[in-house]
């Protein structure tokens, strides 16, 4: 029930005075009452509360928390699901620096649509497009974890197409004959050869790598699995969605090299197979600086000398031998077998990051036989 009503009352001087009243129901907090000058005023507040009253979401300004409360209730459900620390810890930069000093103030009953795309847009004014699109996926969350997720539902932060740079061989991605260079400089070391070959024809991330155990490597079926991987901490934990957990059969060359360095591989409780000299879990950057002296010695460096990857570009090597025609020493797969290897959540994440490398299958000869079937 809702409607507006005129109250009337005496000053203490012997003043009648009189307001309007709009009062309402709702499921989520009982009556409510609100008071304006003007009855026009108090007719139009009932006017934008009733449908969100009606569809159980609206929240009376007198019991609304603020941004910054319902922010931090959002933090403390995360770390209770046990998200990992450096999500945590992203989560929790996103609304220190970007979302309390803006909003934090705001009572989430006063937020709107209009509020939450000039939230956005100064964003965007003051960061790049994708820290932007990070900050604003945060506050979506928190959003709607507080059951407020409709005042944010149309605002977002789109990509930028036009202005994303295509990852490009010898920039981004190591070319085959650089993959060959660093794995004939790396022949005399067993643990170079073995990890250099895994992170080239197995497609891991760094974090998998990090974490990947010998029960995890099955080499007399020429199988590895991934089940577990190591965050930016070195805590164990598991794989980074539900579609990462995946098979990747193993080449015969990265059998070879995995069972040679099996031998001298450091042993410790944590059974990893890439490890420290004393069996524990290998930083990231230990592990990238470990690979710069073979891209030295084999000569895949930069302009300026230095060595020219980071790890993750091991992994968009696997991603374009995957793709590449059989022809040009590829293995020509389809897309959806490389999203499963490569361990993507979705077919549009690998074809946004990887579909310029697959074949075209228009070159002339194949348009001329079918121009030429069409009109003989």
């Amino acid at each position: 029930m809702a409607k507006v009503w005129q109250r009337k009352w005496m000053t203490a001087t012997g003043e009648q005075r009189s307001a309007w009243v709009a009062d309402y129901f709702s499921s989520r907090g009982g009556r409510h009452i609100k008071t304006f000058a003007v009855k026009k005023d108090a007719t139009r507040y009932l006017e934008q509360v009733m449908p969100d009253v009606r569809r159980g979401i609206h929240t009376a300004p007198s019991k609304s928390v603020t941004v910054a409360e319902a922010a931090e209730s959002w933090l403390k459900r995360v770390e209770a699901e046990g998200r990992e620390r450096g999500t945590l810890a992203q989560y929790r930069q996103h609304v220190n620096i970007h979302i309390a000093p803006r909003i934090g103030r705001t009572k989430l009953a006063h937020l709107t649509p209009a509020a939450v795309e000039a939230f956005r847009d100064d964003l965007l004014a003051n960061l790049s497009r994708p820290m932007a699109r990070k900050v604003m996926t945060s506050l979506k969350s928190l959003l709607k974890a507080a059951k407020h997720a409709h005042v944010a539902a149309d605002v977002s932060v789109g990509r930028n197409k036009r202005g994303e740079r295509k990852l490009e061989v010898g920039r981004d991605i190591p070319s085959p004959a650089e993959i060959k260079r660093l794995i004939d400089a790396a022949k005399t070391n067993s643990r170079m050869s073995a990890l250099l070959l895994t992170a080239a024809l197995c497609g891991l991330r760094a974090s998998e790598l990090r974490g990947l155990r010998w029960r995890d490597i099955d080499l007399k079926h020429g199988e590895l699995h991934v089940r577990q991987r190591a965050d930016r901490y070195n805590t164990i934990g598991v794989p980074k969605s539900a579609s990462s957990t995946r098979t990747i059969p193993l080449p015969p060359e990265v059998v070879a090299a995995l069972k040679v360095w099996r031998l001298a591989c450091p042993k410790g409780e944590l059974d990893l197979a890439f490890p420290t000299r004393t069996g524990a879990i290998m930083y990231h950057r230990s592990m990238l600086d470990s690979l710069m002296p073979v891209m030295v010695a084999a000569g895949v460096v930069n302009k300026g000398g230095k060595p020219k990857y980071a790890l993750h570009a091991f992994r968009h090597f696997f991603a374009s031998w995957c793709i590449n025609r059989r022809a040009d020493g590829g293995r020509e797969l389809p897309a959806k077998v490389v999203q499963g290897l490569l361990g993507h959540g979705s077919i549009v994440m690998t074809l946004d990051r990887y579909g310029h490398l697959f074949p075209r299958g228009d070159d002339r000869a194949e348009l001329a036989a079918a121009s030429g079937a069409l009109l003989a």
